[in-house]
């Protein structure tokens, strides 16, 4: 599920953290040291093709005897920031002579524009987005092919199958964000209410919610990122799950928005938040809205794993779980979304050193499981798990063990987030707020049909 900090008027809130610069690895004096199968100094040489031969195909000097900058950007998530610091501190202890210049940007916002600015100047050696980028960028011909790296084989095989494209493997999928609706498990509790599977399930919650003086839904419409997010959250089980190829339909004239009872359902599942939110809604950010769910003050808030951290942060000890947002045929799956993910440059100059970085980020078991722990995300290497406390995860479990996941990409990849997705959480907005009618909305959403594909 693409999540985006859109610079609408009234999107204010998240406006200081877009396009955050950062710091680039200093310099290591210092020998090259060998990688251990955990990433930490060892005796295994994997990690790295010694070769001897230069990028461009002639001989040279290994890649592990120059002093190598990578240029890396990293379309961020809101639970990113602050890991690159993690990534430059291991790094420098197994491999001294690679750094890295850091450039990250908020991925909803800039990570799309920036690599339609490269891509006529020359990416970046690696570049990190998510899962449903590899796709996007594969097929235009600007990624490297990591098939036969060894990262390939510490990843999670159901990983993989998103990032392969005509059999050969574009991108390294590092982590996911589970997407769904947290809920207060004491407000439930204490209202005796159960997990909602149907749409009439759901009124019950909110009705007795609100004859109990407990706001039903906890929302921060100020980020139309959200709006959107949600939006897909509620497509992916009630159009996309029945049709996967409903964009490409789109796109050829099969299918559209206006006059489509399933789209207008699925925008009017946001009426049916804004209608049972906080009158303050779009102006309220994120970190005071998820307070208002871990403080009681409501039930239920649709999101993803992003706000685990603002949750643990306000109360280390919030008992919090997590159901799919109920469909209309009442079998809507929880929903799972491919996050930080590795792509090289087709045209780096330092192929060699860019492979070896990816596979010693796969490599660094204890690296991943702080970042995962830092992030509160899943882990998607193999015999690699998280130790962060997550409330949520027998819900998430229970989900999985009865076939009741969805891949966010079966959305992703038939509607573009930047320029399509995002647009239309705009015309929601306004649309929300009585600036145009159900109606306008859906009709503009088909007047960008042509700027929709992946």
């Amino acid at each position: 599920m693409k999540r985006k900090l859109v610079s609408i008027i009234l999107s204010v809130s998240m406006a200081a953290a877009l396009f955050t610069g950062c710091g680039s690895s200093a310099s290591t004096a210092g020998t090259s040291a060998e990688a251990g199968t955990d990433g930490t100094a060892g005796a295994v040489e994997e990690t790295a093709e010694t070769t001897g031969t230069a990028d461009d195909g002639s001989q040279g000097e290994s890649w592990q005897d120059q002093d190598i900058t990578l240029k890396v950007l990293w379309g961020q998530s809101t639970t990113d920031a602050g890991a690159e610091d993690m990534i430059d501190e291991a790094l420098a202890e197994v491999y001294p002579n690679l750094h890295i210049e850091w450039e990250c940007v908020d991925w909803g916002e800039g990570f799309g524009p920036k690599m339609q600015q490269y891509m006529q100047s020359g990416l970046p050696d690696v570049m990190i987005g998510k899962g449903q980028d590899v796709k996007t960028y594969a097929s235009l011909g600007v990624l490297g092919d990591l098939t036969e790296l060894d990262a390939v084989d510490k990843v999670l095989d159901d990983a993989t199958k998103g990032v392969t494209v005509d059999g050969k493997v574009y991108g390294i999928v590092y982590n996911a964000l589970y997407q769904g609706v947290f809920y207060n498990r004491q407000v439930f509790k204490d209202l005796g209410l159960e997990v909602p599977k149907t749409q009439e399930d759901l009124q019950h919650v909110i009705d007795v919610c609100k004859e109990n003086g407990i706001t039903p839904f906890a929302s921060h419409m100020v980020d139309s990122w959200s709006i959107g997010n949600v939006t897909m959250q509620f497509a992916i089980n009630d159009i996309f799950s029945k049709n996967p190829s409903w964009g490409d339909d789109f796109r050829a004239g099969k299918e559209k928005y206006t006059e489509n009872a399933d789209w207008e359902k699925v925008y009017n599942y946001n009426k049916l938040i804004y209608d049972n939110t906080f009158e303050d809604t779009f102006s309220l950010e994120q970190t005071a809205c998820d307070a208002k769910l871990v403080n009681g003050e409501a039930a239920m808030k649709v999101s993803g794993a992003w706000s685990i951290q603002n949750f643990l942060d306000i109360d280390e000890n919030f008992d919090f779980g997590i159901f799919p947002f109920p469909n209309q045929t009442g079998d809507a799956k929880l929903i799972f979304e491919p996050n930080i993910t590795f792509m090289k440059s087709k045209d780096t100059a330092y192929s060699d050193a860019a492979d070896a970085f990816i596979n010693f980020m796969a490599d660094n078991k204890d690296l991943a499981v702080s970042i995962y722990d830092f992030t509160s995300t899943a882990s998607m290497l193999k015999d690699v798990a998280p130790t962060f406390n997550n409330p949520s995860q027998s819900d998430i479990d229970t989900y999985a063990s009865t076939g009741q996941i969805i891949d966010a990409n079966s959305g992703n990849t038939q509607l573009v987030w930047s320029g399509f997705q995002d647009e239309n959480a705009n015309d929601i907005a306004e649309w929300l707020l009585g600036n145009e009618s159900l109606d306008d909305a859906l009709a503009a959403a088909d007047g960008r049909k042509d700027v929709s594909a992946p």
